[in-house]
């Protein structure tokens, strides 16, 4: 099956790199242009992920441009709402309408029980993971509204929307933040037959998991764990026996909900998690 989103156009944050890239990819495959935004520079309190970077950005560009797709770049913060909104107005203004919204951009930080964690890495965190989710789907749902075709909004949650780990609370409390953002979207914008879903992966073979700190944290005991070091912890959180999943995994999900194989389908937090959450 191919063109399952063929002539729509898709607003992707977090594009540079990770997820973000891979979904970019996977519906320009499929026949979507894209407006792709990044931050990339590193974020304060995120010193231990490595950052995206401009080159990253262009590299997503040339990905999509390569599949016959047109894409338009900025580099925004999701916490600058009129950044936002600029890029998304530009963006339809050159590709010639929205349909499909993944407010995919989000951040690790910390490592501290909630009692430890300090004020900066907290708020940093609910300033992006939730607030600038909230920010992303307004700024390109005005472009949905004034359309008239509805269209497919999809959150990127996490495992830790749906169920607790211990030393990521602001994390955890951001991605069931989120939730809570797709479902009140989907009541408040059913009526003019725009979907809303999230999207709930596992462990994803991007930066932002696979690096020293992630892995340090799952094997405290290490002093310098590798992935392989990694993997038998990682994959004791799963019912199927893997560590992790590849962000095309989370981009096949992605992109059913933003099809209209999905049509029906709104207020489903989806999850792509090997069985975590059975656990």
């Amino acid at each position: 099956m191919t063109g399952r989103v063929e002539g729509k156009v898709a607003f992707i944050t977090g594009a540079a790199r990770g997820q973000g890239r891979s979904h970019a990819v996977r519906l320009a495959q499929e026949g979507a242009d894209i407006i792709a935004v990044d931050v990339c520079k590193p974020v304060s309190g995120t010193d231990a992920i490595p950052a995206s970077t401009p080159e990253d950005l262009a590299e997503t560009a040339e990905l999509v441009k390569g599949l016959g797709r047109r894409i338009v770049t900025a580099e925004v913060d999701v916490r600058d709402f009129d950044a936002l909104s600029g890029a998304v107005s530009g963006g339809v203004e050159e590709l010639g309408g929205l349909d499909i919204i993944v407010a995919n951009a989000g951040i690790g930080n910390g490592g501290e029980t909630l009692d430890k964690l300090s004020e900066q890495d907290w708020q940093t965190m609910i300033d992006i993971n939730l607030a600038g989710v909230w920010k992303s789907v307004k700024a390109g749902v005005a472009h949905l509204l004034a359309a008239g075709r509805g269209g497919s909004i999809i959150l990127t949650s996490s495992v830790g929307g749906l169920k607790a780990y211990p030393n990521t609370g602001h994390y955890i409390a951001a991605k069931h933040g989120v939730v809570g953002l797709m479902r009140t979207f989907a009541v408040e914008l059913g009526q003019h037959s725009i979907r809303v879903n999230s999207v709930h992966p596992t462990n994803v073979d991007t930066p932002m998991f696979m690096n020293k700190a992630t892995m340090k944290l799952f094997r405290p005991d290490l002093e310098d764990p590798t992935p392989e070091d990694f993997k038998p912890v990682a994959q004791f959180m799963h019912v199927l026996p893997i560590g992790w999943v590849e962000p095309v995994d989370v981009s096949n999900a992605v992109l059913f909900l933003a099809s209209d194989e999905a049509r029906y389908i709104t207020g489903l937090p989806m999850t792509v998690d090997g069985g975590s959450t059975l656990k």
